[in-house]
């Protein structure tokens, strides 16, 4: 692979670290075992993830995760526990596929990883705690659904063609941002209007 290769599938396997760390990582780890995702020499140590005590660990994250997404607030006190677990799984996803010979790119990678998987894994929990508001439980479990495929479908994407790693990586950052932008006004609207409705509340005239 080449640097604008390695830089996509480390954008993409950190940002989508902030959805799903545990599958990412099993994803990953598999793609690896099989050789579906060729390595450089000096990429060799990322070859732990294929090691059949980190598969087995992913494999048990991944399904603890699957049906703790499904269950209304039982997700957000996950994402909350996650919310330095995946950043940091997430940096160290991108540290893993950059020169260790190079301290710069190494710090730069660790930095950018860390973000991305944070940004995602925001955008991810705000997404939830507005859906949680929802009184019927059958939201949440279909909005987790379709963070399920659509993790494993783009997973598949930048592992099977790495060339479009870095077009997947720009877009689920620019997606997260809008995601981000888009909720932090919903809800500054919602409490704008729980607001007003409160102060109505307290200018009624009170019979007696």
């Amino acid at each position: 692979m080449g640097i604008l290769e390695i830089l996509g599938v480390a954008g993409s396997l950190s940002l989508l670290a902030g959805w799903r760390l545990y599958l990412t990582i099993l994803a990953t780890g598999v793609a690896m075992h099989f050789g579906w995702l060729p390595l450089p020499e000096h990429l060799k140590a990322l070859q732990i993830l294929a090691n059949p005590w980190v598969l087995g660990v992913a494999t048990l994250g991944t399904l603890a995760e699957f049906f703790a997404d499904k269950v209304a607030w039982v997700d957000s006190a996950w994402d909350m526990i996650h919310s330095f677990i995946r950043p940091l799984g997430g940096a160290l996803l991108a540290l893993a596929l950059v020169d260790s010979s190079d301290p710069t790119w190494q710090v730069v990678a660790f930095l950018l990883g860390g973000g991305g998987a944070l940004l995602s894994h925001g955008a991810k929990a705000t997404t939830r705690a507005v859906v949680n508001i929802s009184p019927e439980p059958f939201s949440n479990a279909a909005v987790s659904t379709g963070e399920d495929v659509a993790t494993g479908g783009l997973l598949a994407l930048a592992i099977a063609y790495p060339p479009l790693a870095i077009v997947i990586a720009i877009l689920l950052l620019i997606a997260a941002i809008i995601v981000i932008i888009a909720l932090r006004r919903l809800l500054r609207n919602i409490k704008t209007t729980l607001k007003r409705a409160l102060g109505d509340e307290d200018t009624l005239p009170v019979d007696g």
